[in-house]
């Protein structure tokens, strides 16, 4: 098994290193298009091999796609990082560039990979991906999804002083701070609604809060977030390579299902060896519909940018 993480930065990092500490590949390389960068980090990653016992072996390469040959995933994590005040919109002139040199480039070496989006505005790029390619639908995942319900459960475990790991809560929809829909309703302690344990209003704010856990943060921090990005990557790649068959919320194709067309959206999907397999209908109530109907609005918005950006190249 073979992986490549596109960007040495701290998501693409952070996301190696996650990488090889669970072994999910006998090589995994990193790249970047800073000199020495990749090498660097790749360095530091194998002088841990021996503290945490792992044996994945890490290359790191300056912007030599040569090396990431018969590559099984990809997970591409190039772009800028979101600065306080800017929007995932406005980063998508400078990252839909890189995206798209980034996916001709892998493909070029690895026709059969599978490729993870994690760069921004997530939703877009992973509809880029996907137009770029030409790839089956079901071989362009965008992640989001998985970071925003890690993000729901920790608000939620805040409120509830439990476990996050017996927690089960989801956020559909589009990745940005209006489009994701946290699924309250859906939300389960142990099995039993959260909403048992918790108010409406208390409810209401946590879904307001997980909305802009990513801006909360990149404002905090100066920069986006790498910690949870890198490790939500990571799960991501795992149930891929090993076939877990685990439900994750995934941006996808959508063609007709949740009501949607001609979009790459966040929904439940099972998740295994070939990509994202199959889409679970949650069954929404007419508000969640409402809502993702909007969402899906919104990401068509910046979808007409990234045309009208091609268009004008």
């Amino acid at each position: 098994m073979k992986i490549t993480v596109v960007g040495a930065g701290a998501v693409g990092a952070t996301c190696a290193d996650n990488i090889a500490r669970r072994e999910l590949a006998e090589e995994l390389v990193l790249l970047d298009i800073r000199e020495g960068f990749a090498e660097g980090k790749a360095l530091d990653i194998t002088q841990t091999a021996s503290l945490l016992e792992f044996d994945t072996r890490v290359i790191g390469v300056t912007n030599d796609y040569a090396k990431t040959a018969n590559s099984d995933v990809a997970v591409i994590t190039s772009g800028i990082p979101r600065k306080p005040g800017m929007t995932r919109e406005e980063l998508i002139g400078t990252n839909a560039r890189i995206v798209e040199d980034v996916c001709k480039n892998l493909l070029k070496y690895s026709p059969n990979v599978i490729i993870v989006v994690i760069s921004n505005p997530m939703d877009t790029m992973t509809y880029l991906a996907l137009k770029a390619t030409g790839l089956p639908k079901n071989r362009i995942i965008g992640m989001g999804g998985i970071l925003d319900s890690a993000r729901f459960k920790c608000y939620l475990q805040k409120e509830l002083n439990c476990s996050a790991n017996d927690l089960h809560a989801t956020v559909i929809g589009g990745h940005g701070d209006t489009t994701m829909i946290p699924l309250t309703r859906l939300a389960t302690l142990g099995g039993i609604p959260v909403s048992n344990y918790l108010g409406a209003d208390t409810l209401k704010q946590v879904a307001a809060d997980t909305m802009v856990g990513g801006a909360t943060l990149t404002k905090l921090l100066g920069t986006s977030a790498w910690y949870a990005p890198g490790a939500a990557g990571a799960l991501l790649v795992e149930s891929i390579v090993r076939d877990q068959k685990k439900v994750f919320p995934c941006c996808v194709s959508l063609e007709g299902e949740y009501g949607q067309k001609d979009i790459c959206l966040g929904v439940p999907v099972v998740i295994g060896k070939s990509g994202w397999e199959k889409i679970i209908d949650y069954n929404l109530n007419d508000e969640e519909k409402e809502a993702f109907a909007k969402s899906a609005d919104a990401v068509r918005n910046m979808n007409a940018v990234l045309e009208t950006l091609v268009s004008a190249s």
